[in-house]
């Protein structure tokens, strides 16, 4: 809203600026779109660059700082011939500038933080591939897994699934893994290896 009434406000000024120099209509109409689109150009090239992890080329950037100072020498140069006029007429074309970087500010941080939540979440995966890329996958018994009224049943073909796909130093899998491997919670999962560890989902039990 801010980018909005200031890019009005800087339009009217800067169209003004074009008719008193005895531009005709559509000039002055289609000039001032020129100069502030620019800055948007400009700035939306800056922030496809950071997304894709660069930092923008020497072009863009002084494609932004061309437009800006443009934007602002028109907005002063159609003002008052005063300090306080000058000043006045100079405050739109900045509003818009500043409120349009913050907003590419913002727009590229949550950008920042989505590649580092991939990045983090790759790098956390990758353990859990190489532990089990040195053994087989052994596949749960045959059967589809037993409905919400058959929870002992389930337990002990997760509990078996466990036994016959531990590490290669003979450790069990995680709760978390259990628990996904049979669609349940984390939860379930460490339910299931304590109650086998104590012997409860043994057969013959």
């Amino acid at each position: 809203m801010l980018a909005l009434i200031a890019g009005t406000i800087s339009y009217q000024h800067m169209h003004l600026l074009v008719q008193l120099h005895g531009q005709p209509g559509w000039v002055a109409a289609l000039t001032p779109l020129s100069v502030d689109g620019m800055i948007v150009a400009a700035s939306t090239t800056l922030l496809a660059e950071s997304r894709s992890g660069g930092r923008g080329g020497f072009l863009p950037w002084s494609l932004l700082a061309a437009g800006s100072v443009a934007s602002l020498a028109a907005n002063v140069a159609a003002a008052e011939p005063t300090a306080t006029g000058r000043v006045i007429a100079a405050w739109p074309s900045f509003a818009l500038i500043a409120s349009y970087e913050l907003l590419m500010r913002q727009v590229r941080r949550a950008a920042e933080a989505g590649a580092s939540r991939q990045r983090s979440g790759q790098v956390r995966s990758r353990p859990e591939r190489a532990s089990s890329a040195g053994r087989p996958r052994a596949k749960r018994p045959d059967a589809a897994v037993p409905s919400a009224g058959h929870g002992r049943e389930t337990q002990v073909l997760a509990w078996q699934w466990a036994q016959a796909n531990r590490a290669g130093d003979g450790s069990l899998p995680s709760g978390r893994d259990i628990g996904r491997e049979y669609g349940r919670h984390e939860r379930w999962g460490r339910l299931v290896k304590r109650s086998g560890l104590a012997g409860e989902l043994n057969p013959q039990t």
